[in-house]
């Protein structure tokens, strides 16, 4: 099992002036405490589960090109990309920009987004959620074309490409890694068993269901499960001197007995560093052949 640090909050003391220092010290502290990847959200405000609006926040790629610059292993991605949010030609590109940049380091995180509030807030589309999953398999099916050696046009219900060009192209092979969060057992998942190299949860107790239903989904399809990464989304706290760690332990044991490969969470202080280096110290290593 492996840990994805997961960073949904840049409201830390140091302030706005501090943030880039601080957000860059993070990351070199992750990657060197053996953190498999690290992933933001694809916010433009703050959502309501963490704080209120208000609160900073970066524009998610932005935020991947600095951290590319800053790291020289770590994997990149969003937790994740609100479909609607940009044309599918144009997120291909960023994509692969960012794999190129980063020495083949980019996964696209994708979904069919869901914060209405921000979206029209500044003017984004935000159409209704069944036409968001059309758009999303539509923006997958482009993607997956335009890491292809195929530069025919694209004529779909909701976008239309007349050259599906994208050089230079990518550096992973045959292409970066596709994950969609999400745990609709009707649409989502049905879209991680056609398209997907890895699927994201919650944690909790509807994991296994989950999996469960996904196990379907890739028989409907003629997928093979084990294909797929499971990755869940789950508080990475050991405590500020360690004091959980056992607590964090089983529950990382727990999420491995069902095939979760990867735990992504955020960290509590984590502008702190010092709970990223326990979690290397005594995590890393402790689940790494779970």
């Amino acid at each position: 099992m492996k840990l994805g640090l997961h960073v949904p909050n840049f409201t830390w003391p140091g302030g706005p002036d501090a943030l880039a220092d601080d957000l860059g010290a993070i990351a070199h502290v992750a990657e060197e405490a053996g953190f498999d990847r690290m992933s933001v959200m694809d916010h433009l405000w703050q959502i309501e589960m963490i704080g209120p609006p208000e609160l900073d926040m970066l524009e998610a790629y932005t935020t991947l090109g600095f951290l590319a610059g800053k790291t020289s292993r770590i994997t990149l991605l969003t937790l994740v990309t609100g479909v609607v949010y940009r044309e599918p030609g144009l997120l291909a590109k960023i994509v692969t920009t960012l794999d190129v940049l980063s020495g083949g380091r980019a996964m696209l995180g994708v979904g069919a987004a869901w914060n209405e509030a921000e979206a029209t807030g500044l003017g984004l589309p935000f159409p209704p959620t069944a036409e968001r999953f059309d758009r999303l398999e539509e923006a997958l099916r482009i993607v997956l074309q335009m890491w292809s050696d195929d530069e025919s046009p694209f004529a779909g219900r909701h976008y239309q490409l007349r050259r599906t060009l994208n050089v230079p192209s990518q550096i992973s092979r045959p292409r970066p890694r596709i994950l969609i969060g999400g745990s609709g057992e009707q649409k989502t998942l049905r879209l991680v068993a056609r398209y997907a190299d890895a699927c994201n949860l919650f944690g909790g107790p509807d994991v296994a269901r989950k999996l469960d239903v996904l196990r379907t989904r890739c028989e409907e399809v003629g997928r093979d499960y084990d294909d797929i990464e499971k990755t869940v989304i789950v508080p990475l706290d050991p405590g500020a001197s360690g004091e959980k760690v056992g607590e964090l332990l089983d529950t990382l044991g727990s999420l491995a007995e069902l095939g979760v490969g990867v735990a992504h969470g955020a960290v509590p202080e984590v502008s702190g560093l010092r709970r990223l280096e326990i979690l290397g110290e005594r995590v890393v290593p402790a689940i790494a052949g779970l």
